[in-house]
């Protein structure tokens, strides 16, 4: 299985890319089909939208900002349109609408507050992060339906694509790349007999799939995303949302590190760099997926800290991601990115992981 950097490391929103990128995915996918069907306008006067929430995304999908990622996918946004929005602002907007436009002046009845359901009974077999979409007309006739599953790291599969009997992964197989490895056995025999690093195994096989620009642009807004929530969290003040009152430390750690530099370990500015994205992600404002929200400050602090501190240049930044994303693709090939599936020391020790191979 083919999984392509870009589809690893994707730029959203916070504060969990199974709880909130992953339903905003669905609930977008879910309008566009309802836009291909062949309805006449009489079966849809009245019809309403409904989202119902199942399992783990029923019982956190309050603390995730799950009912307002599925409110904001159904309204038309994907997380990477909101890098530059204020969220909360869209959010109060869209709670006091009651439909969702379609195209051709139609509208479907919707109202967040009212159709979307957390059933905290029993959850879908298939998978702890279950969604039902569903399509009514205004007697109550079910007119279209898909069920959901947000598998990880704002990866998403129907009801379809999960009952599968091969892997619920949507990519390439690997046998379609130049240097095809889905383990690491296989990986290290292919860079010793071609004698070629990872990251250029990596490299070339992108370009089966992607031209050359397409590669290096995604690599770079990757890294540019990185660096702008690490920064951005390391100026922020103030109390977390959530209801917990949680004040932001990031800036009082990494302000003490500058005071006294020589006091300093290297421990102690990763801790200030990932503390800054993970607050950033739980504010719900833009961060990356690496390889998930849970455990996306480890990746963007070691390679904030080798360029800002070792003079790491921009080809070295490409070389890390590559790396890291061949290590993050076995990962959640042969076991899981999960917290879902395998907890959250689970992505945090595959994030580990792959920033070790990346710094190597």
């Amino acid at each position: 299985m083919f999984i392509s950097v870009l589809d690893l490391f994707k730029i959203g929103v916070g504060p969990s890319s199974s709880h909130t990128v992953g339903p905003m995915v669905a609930a977008h996918d879910f309008i566009e089909r309802i836009k291909e069907q062949t309805f006449d306008a009489a079966s849809l006067q009245g019809a309403t939208i409904r989202c119902t929430l199942k399992g783990s995304l029923a019982y956190t999908g309050k603390g995730h900002s799950t009912d307002r990622a599925v409110a904001l996918g159904l309204h038309g946004y994907l997380p990477a349109r909101l890098v530059d929005t204020d969220v909360q602002a869209l959010v109060t907007e869209l709670w006091q609408s009651e439909s969702v436009e379609l195209e051709q002046n139609r509208s479907l009845l919707f109202s967040p507050s009212r159709d979307i359901v957390f059933d905290t009974g029993k959850p879908l077999p298939q998978h702890t992060n279950g969604m039902v979409f569903e399509l009514t007309g205004g007697e109550g006739k079910l007119l279209f339906t898909e069920t959901y599953f947000s598998i990880g790291g704002g990866f998403i599969n129907t009801l379809a694509e999960i009952d599968q009997l091969q892997a619920p992964l949507k990519f390439a197989a690997v046998d379609s790349s130049t240097y095809p490895f889905d383990s690491a056995n296989a990986m290290l025999a292919l860079a010793d007999k071609h004698q070629l690093s990872i990251a250029r195994m990596k490299w070339i096989n992108e370009l089966e799939h992607l031209d050359e620009h397409t590669l290096v642009e995604g690599l770079d807004s990757i890294w540019r995303a990185m660096r702008t929530c690490i920064e951005s969290g390391l100026a922020a003040e103030g109390v977390l949302p959530g209801g917990l009152e949680i004040p932001r430390r990031a800036k009082g750690l990494y302000q003490g590190i500058k005071n006294k530099p020589e006091a300093a370990n290297i421990n102690d500015w990763l801790c200030a760099y990932a503390m800054a994205v993970n607050e950033e992600n739980a504010a719900g404002n833009m961060v990356v997926t690496a390889p998930t929200n849970g455990a996306a400050g480890v990746i963007p602090a070691v390679l904030y800290y080798f360029i800002t501190h070792e003079h790491g240049t921009q080809e070295q930044v490409r070389d890390f991601l590559l790396t890291a994303s061949a290590i993050g693709g076995l990962i959640k090939q042969r076991s899981s990115i999960s917290g879902a599936e395998v907890g959250c020391q689970g992505e945090v020790g595959s994030a580990a992981a792959m920033a070790a191979a990346g710094l190597c």
